[in-house]
């Protein structure tokens, strides 16, 4: 795959750009993945901190600005603009002067990897405004035709090289600005629109006067001037890339101009003394004009009759007349003048007949600009005057005779004209024939001159000069128009006019009267109800047969109506029509080039009477069936001998069908199953009952179709020329080598042998059966097919009869013993097949079961990832003493062998294409191995003592184990000082009990490494191992610290078969009471640092004594309760007695007080 280079372009630099401005900056990207619409971001280095980036603007993120453009980013003074989805502007409304630095434009990664470039930078330089433009602010007022003055002062200081441009402009009132000239920046001066034409007549100017001051100069003032002048200047720098920039752009205080408008209206008037006149009468047009200053303006006079232009005179009075009017004006029948200034004058001297009709004058009037050419201003014209000039009287009568009033288009047209008249030798007769068609158009077709001169009319000239129309007097009085080879453009009225015309006193023929007659002409089209129809008694026929083809006409034309009939042809399957045969307009045969084979076998004719053809094709076959079409062509011939196509029609589709034999081919449908195991051969069978001919061939395919397939799949096919083709299914599936296919020697009875049958063999099969016979054209056709019935074909596999012994067993043993595990196969499907046995674990605290040793097929072992990770690789031992028996040992069992085993056996047989495959499978039954740790039985002397030492004597700490759970365990033995915690005030002394706690004399670990305790027994303590059982510590230096309780704890550790050590059991001693004496010791220290002494001295015999006292005094008492009263004196209790309270302190420095609260006792 390739993958297009991103290239990220920004605007090349450096720019220069002017504080205050409105500045953009491009970005575009090329060769980009991802989406359409890319994502853009904008950020400064700034000339100060040129490698710190400063985010400005993002097209995605609003919180990438930094702090600093955040405000101006928010105000949109600050905004990116998208121009399209991969290109973007940058806009800064108003540049500062803190915008200067190297602008970057970065585009994120779209896509599938980084390739190419991803940002651009270009440098943007911000300098100071120094354009100036200025002029004076005043009003002026001005009349039309005045001149006007304006001056515009532009300067600058820029550093940089720079143009400046200079326009003019005009505006009023809330209309948009008008330019009137500039001066770009390429000194090119150019005008506005609206003054282009003043400028190119020199009226507008504008020059440069001084170094900074230009003049706008205006010829001529119009009131359309009036408004504010002000001028307009650009400074412009050209980038890097040669374009220019403007940078700067100002304008002037304006200049109010008002131009005042002279008085330059004027009205035109069209006199004539009236409106009837008669033939050869004179007529005076008078067009007068009214305006003020007439002698100093400037006007021109045109003259139109019917629209149409007679003359026209400019401002220098020449009159100039357009043409017949300019032969009469020279033969002195008309004349056009200026008889005054403000009067204008068309004479006619003679008024004809075609003189009727309307008058009228225009007057315009022009400006002289300075170079002396004139500008039309306003033009003016009055209402038209109408005259109508009426014929001198004329006693001539006519009549117009033709041959027919409707024929058909092709046909001749004769007119005649008889003319009677009593006119005498001055008199003479011209006439004209003319035709007006259905639009009411005129047209002259020829015209006899009264000196007897024959001319044709525009139209008709060519025509005529063929001979296709002829004209002819046949008697005096008596004319005749003849129209060859008519058209339908000949239809209409036609009209005989005859003119009388009389020689006046100046020898000037006049009309002295016209007369006319008419008659209609209908000529109807030859195509009109053109149709061309084409049949066919027999649409189908069979192979060898013979058709015929007709092609009927109509209407029925005349047999000088030339018409061109081809028979065309499109082949079954084909979209497109190809000649076949032609009968020309001229009655000749043309045959087409496409169809050769045609000629041999067709006949074509046409009828004698008609234009109808017929076409016969005999010995049909394919190549003959398609559809059929005849097309005829109308065609007339022309005045020049040409010929014209006038129409064609096209007949119908006849659609001609070949048809085959009918067949009657049969295949046997019958449905089969065939159930068969692997290594057996597949009979199919493909039976045909019946055919069509006994010439017939037949093409066999074999199918197979499964049922996960949409279809069926081709396995084999035989041709109808014998010829084997396997298919794709075959192909793929290897069975080309074992196939047998087989034919009958009567032929209709077709096998097909699939051996050593596979399980991928099952499925549905079938025979497509083609019957094939030989056509006209000598090639062979398959005429039918039929599809078999189906033969369901199920290979199996031998059944299975794989089992594994299901009995659950639990094994419990010790560690360090052997352990076996049994894999029981009590039958499988072959004596040849093959065993794959693997066995597994699920272990306590695992979630699935893990593999341990695999037996392969092939005998091989491999151990699983269990075996593997740990040490059970060495300790595993796998056989098999038997057919079907499989033993796995475990060598010194430990605890984490423990779990639930099983095997899963898998049984492989050899498939018949040689490949092994797994038959079955089963599992065993569980087995649930337990391994055990030996019984804990360890024992340490729990016998407590007292000991009392003095100071700086040393003293002993027995640890004596009585009993072990093995030989082989090691211990390990800690000394304690159990001393009690120190209380936090006198309250808790009488609350709470005493609290001991533990300090660590000495620690032997099993390895006997020593740990001894606080730093106060350093240097005074010695360990002694006296027997495997007997542990002493002696403490020497004692001191009275040293005084407490002393114990210790024995911990028996095993190692297990992988030589890891365990702790087995732990047991804690007896406790020792030490007591230190220092020289001055007593009774009191003795009994006190011993708690158990201290208890027995002083606590126990107390509650004993209490309870003696209460007994004797309650039996006293009862045995005086009869004889007096049990109340004392003022209502007091003979006896009050409270319980004993034992004070003593917890240092145990002075002994316990037993005191008794006051009370009587008798």
């Amino acid at each position: 795959m390739a993958f297009a280079q991103r290239h990220v372009a920004v605007q090349e630099g450096p720019l220069y750009r002017t504080e205050g401005s409105h500045v953009t900056l491009w970005c575009k990207v090329s060769g980009y993945q991802g989406p359409a619409e890319q994502t853009f971001q904008w950020s400064i280095y700034l000339p100060s901190a040129s490698e710190r980036e400063v985010q400005i603007v993002s097209t995605a993120d609003p919180s990438f600005p930094y702090a600093i453009y955040t405000q101006r980013v928010r105000a949109q003074e600050i905004y990116v603009e998208r121009v399209q989805g991969d290109a973007v502007l940058l806009h800064i409304t108003e540049l500062q002067d803190r915008d200067a630095g190297e602008y970057e434009c970065h585009t994120p990664n779209t896509d599938e990897r980084y390739f190419g470039s991803y940002s651009a930078k270009t440098n943007l330089t911000v300098i100071p405004d120094s354009l100036r433009v200025t002029a004076v602010p005043q009003t002026l007022h001005r009349v039309e035709r005045d001149s006007l003055e304006l001056k515009c002062e532009v300067s600058k200081s820029t550093a940089q090289h720079s143009h400046v441009s200079i326009s003019w402009y005009r505006q009023r009132g809330g209309e948009a600005p008008v330019e009137i000239i500039s001066l770009s920046r390429d000194f090119v001066l150019r005008a506005g629109g609206t003054y282009a034409q003043r400028h190119a007549t020199g009226d507008v100017r504008l020059d440069k006067v001084g170094e900074t001051t230009s003049k706008l100069t205006i010829y001529n003032l119009h009131p359309s001037d009036q408004g504010e002048f002000y001028c307009e200047a650009a400074e412009w720098i050209q980038d890097p890339d040669k374009s220019w920039y403007a940078m700067t752009r100002k304008r002037s205080q304006g200049t109010i101009v008002n131009v005042q408008a002279t008085d330059k209206e004027f009205s035109v008037r069209l006199e004539t003394e009236k409106r009837m006149y008669i033939v050869g009468e004179p007529v005076e047009f008078r067009c007068i004009l009214e305006a003020q200053n007439i002698p100093d303006r400037y006007f021109s006079i045109s003259w139109a009759f019917n629209s149409s232009l007679i003359a026209s005179l400019g401002p220098n009075a020449v009159p100039v007349l357009n043409n017949e009017f300019a032969q009469r004006e020279a033969l002195g029948q008309l004349k056009v003048a200026k008889e005054s200034d403000n009067v204008f004058v068309l004479k006619i001297y003679r008024l004809r007949l075609e003189d009727s009709g309307k008058y009228n004058c225009r007057v315009t009037e022009r400006e002289k600009t300075v170079t002396g050419d004139f500008i039309d201003k306003e033009s003016k014209r009055p209402k038209n005057i109408p005259i109508t000039v009426l014929p001198l009287k004329t006693s001539i009568s006519l009549e117009i005779v033709n041959n027919a009033s409707s024929v058909l288009e092709g046909e001749s047209l004769r007119f005649g004209c008889n003319v009677r008249s009593n006119v005498g030798p001055q008199s003479r007769l011209s006439i004209a024939w003319q035709l007006v068609d259905k639009q009411n158009r005129r047209s002259e077709i020829v015209r006899l001159d009264r000196d007897g001169t024959l001319q044709p009319g525009p139209l008709y000239a060519e025509r005529s000069s063929y001979g296709g129309i002829q004209m002819e007097q046949v008697r005096p009085g008596s004319f005749t128009l003849e129209i060859f080879n008519s058209v339908r453009a000949d239809e209409g009225h036609y009209e005989c006019r005859v003119a009388e015309w009389m020689r006046t006193l100046d020898g000037e023929w006049q009309i002295a009267g016209e007369r006319h007659a008419g008659t209609p002409v209908t000529i109807t089209a030859l195509e009109a109800g053109f149709a061309v129809t084409a049949i066919s008694r027999t649409p189908g026929v069979t192979y060898n047969e013979s058709f015929d083809l007709q092609c009927i006409i109509k209407p029925h034309y005349p047999s000088w109506v030339p018409v061109s009939v081809t028979w065309r042809f499109q082949p079954a399957g084909s979209s497109e029509f190809h000649d076949l045969v032609t009968f020309t307009r001229d009655g000749g045969v043309q045959w087409g080039d496409r169809y050769l084979g045609f000629r041999t076998r067709t006949a074509i004719e046409k009828a004698e009477s008609s234009n109808n053809v017929r076409l016969s094709i005999s010995r049909a076959s394919d190549t003959e069936a398609g559809k059929y079409q005849c097309v005829a062509e109308l065609w007339r011939k022309n005045y020049n001998s040409s010929w014209t196509r006038l129409a064609d029609r096209t007949s119908n589709l006849l659609e001609i069908r070949v048809l085959r034999p009918v067949t009657k081919l049969q295949v046997s449908k019958s449905k089969r199953s065939i159930t068969l195991v692997e290594n057996r051969p597949i009979p199919l069978n493909c039976s045909v009952k019946s055919q069509t001919s006994p010439d017939s061939h037949f093409a066999v395919l074999w199918y197979v179709h499964k049922p996960s397939d949409a279809d069926g799949k081709l396995i084999l096919k035989t041709t109808h020329s014998s010829a084997f083709e396997y298919g794709t299914y075959a192909e793929e599936e290897g069975l080309r080598g074992r196939l047998q296919f087989e034919r009958s020697a009567s032929g209709g009875l077709f096998s097909l042998t699939v051996q050593r049958a596979e399980v991928r063999d099952s499925g549905s099969y079938y025979c497509h059966v083609e019957e094939w016979l030989l056509s006209p054209n000598h090639a062979w056709y398959k005429l039918a097919e039929e599809v078999s019935g189906r033969t369901e074909v199920t290979v199996k596999q031998p059944d299975n009869r794989l089992h594994v012994n299901q009995t659950h067993r639990n094994i419990t043993v010790l560690e360090n013993q052997w352990v076996t595990l049994e894999c029981q196969v009590s039958s499988r499907t072959s004596p040849s097949s093959q065993l794959q046995v693997e066995w597994y674990v699920w272990r306590p605290g695992h979630p699935e079961k893990e593999a341990v040793a695999r037996l392969s097929r092939q005998s091989t072992l491999r151990y699983g990832d269990l075996a593997t990770l740990g040490n059970l690789r060495s300790r595993l031992h796998l056989e098999s003493p038997s057919p079907g028996l499989y033993l796995l040992s475990i060598q010194n069992a430990t605890v984490r062998d423990s779990g639930t085993y099983d095997c899963r056996v898998e049984e492989w047989l050899l498939d018949p294409s040689d490949r092994w495959y797994k038959r079955a499978e089963d599992l065993s039954g569980l087995t649930t191995l337990t391994v055990k740790q030996p019984e804990p039985t360890l024992q340490v002397d729990t016998a407590t003592a007292n000991l009392t030492v003095q100071e700086k004597e040393s003293f002993q700490l027995d640890c004596s184990i009585l009993s072990r759970s093995s030989p082989k365990s090691h211990f390990a033995v800690t000394w304690y000082n159990l001393r009690a915690k120190e209380a936090g005030g006198h309250a808790e002394e009488e609350e709470k009990e005493e609290e001991e706690e533990k300090e660590v004399v000495l620690s032997v670990g099993l390895d006997t490494i020593f740990n001894s305790g606080t730093g106060r027994w350093q240097d005074r303590l010695c360990f002694q191992r006296l027997s495997a059982v007997l542990f002493r510590l002696t403490v020497l230096q004692a001191s009275g610290a040293d005084t407490g309780n002393y114990s210790c704890r024995v911990e028996e550790w095993l190692a297990d078969p992988s030589g890891m050590w365990y702790r087995l059991a732990e047991e804690e001693s007896g406790t020792v009471a030490v007591h230190v004496q220092d020289a001055g010791s007593t009774l009191q220290s003795v009994i006190c640092s011993n708690d158990a002494l201290f208890y027995f001295v002083f606590f126990y015999p107390f509650p004993i004594f209490g309870i003696l006292i209460i007994t004797i005094l309650l039996v006293r008492f009862k045995s005086r309760n009869s004889s007096k009263n049990s109340e004392g004196k003022n209502g007091v209790p003979l006896l009050w007695i409270k319980e004993p309270h034992l004070n003593y302190s917890p240092t145990c420095l002075e002994p316990p007080v037993l005191s008794i609260h006051p009370g009587t006792i008798d």
